[in-house]
């Protein structure tokens, strides 16, 4: 499905290994590609699973519309894969459904109850 080109490093001769790791485990990304190109690379073709039916989606239009490549940055939610470059370091995770949210303290306006219209 996703191959790299041969000659890809005459276009990139800064194209160096960078450590990260994908779900827990290390893998040698190259500095250039985004998270999803990275995911690819690492022979992964999902990135999620649907908060409703838990079906696997995986980056589609690699242009940031379809939000089909989020996962988890570094303990972050929701970041596009396909729009963010890989850094050294970086802790990749494929989101599993819907992300977790905090229950908030009141109303987000900091009104009570009594004061809102």
């Amino acid at each position: 499905m996703f191959k790299r080109l041969p000659d890809l490093a005459a276009f990139h001769p800064d194209a160096r290994a960078l450590a990260v790791t994908i779900d827990g485990k290390p893998f040698a990304a190259r500095a250039g590609d985004t998270v999803a190109a990275t995911l690819f690379a690492a022979g992964l073709a999902d990135c999620r699973t649907t908060p409703v039916l838990g079906s696997a989606r995986g980056p589609f239009c690699m242009m940031g519309v379809c939000f089909d490549c989020l996962v988890v940055i570094d303990g972050q939610p929701n970041q596009q894969g396909c729009m963010i470059p890989v850094g050294e370091g970086m802790r990749i995770q494929r989101q599993q459904g819907a992300r977790a949210v905090a229950a908030a303290a009141g109303p987000a306006d900091g009104m009570t109850p009594e004061a809102q219209p």
